[in-house]
């Protein structure tokens, strides 16, 4: 092989390297979607517990949230969830509810005037949103017992709680 030779081949590799490189970036930056395998990720319990990962709740459907004390809707659905959990926890369920605030006393200040009655984490270094590829606040993920991404909720509205039940009890297979 002569030295154009090699040039060339050598160009053509950076090439597709970069191009690999820049297909998995894009990728990685893609929003979440039903049909997807839940992200490994954890975090500490704000009540200073052990560090909760959703593959502690295999087996179960979980719905995880993700909050912030900042987030006018996230006030509207706290009560919500406190009533999936009472509702249907014995059929299955678990809420896990990710604070991505900076601080735990930010975090509990908010729970202060909305209490939880479900698992509440703080992730101050948005490891999990970042696994999540979070578009808005608050998000929400439906993760069926396998451990699969069942439906992505963006925002919360009033009108979302029929469905999100109907959804809940779905991937309860109740």
């Amino acid at each position: 092989m002569n030295a154009s030779s090699s040039r060339s081949s050598a160009r053509r590799a950076v090439i597709a390297l970069t191009l690999v490189g820049s297909v998995a970036a894009a990728s990685a930056a893609w929003p979440l979607a039903s049909g997807a395998p839940a992200p490994a990720c954890s975090a500490p319990a704000l009540d200073g517990g052990r560090a909760v990962s959703v593959a502690d709740y295999r087996g179960k459907v979980v719905y995880l949230d993700f909050w912030a004390s900042w987030c006018a809707p996230c006030r509207e659905s706290f009560p919500f969830m406190n009533d999936l959990q009472r509702e249907l926890a014995g059929k299955g369920l678990q809420i896990v509810a990710v604070s991505v605030d900076k601080t735990a006393d930010d975090a509990r200040r908010f729970l202060a005037r909305n209490p939880a009655s479900f698992t509440v984490v703080l992730d101050a270094a948005a490891a999990c949103p970042a696994a999540y590829t979070l578009e808005g606040m608050p998000s929400s993920f439906i993760i069926d017992r396998a451990g699969i991404v069942r439906v992505v909720h963006r925002g919360f509205r009033e009108s979302d709680r029929d469905e999100i039940r109907r959804q809940l009890v779905e991937a309860l297979g109740n």
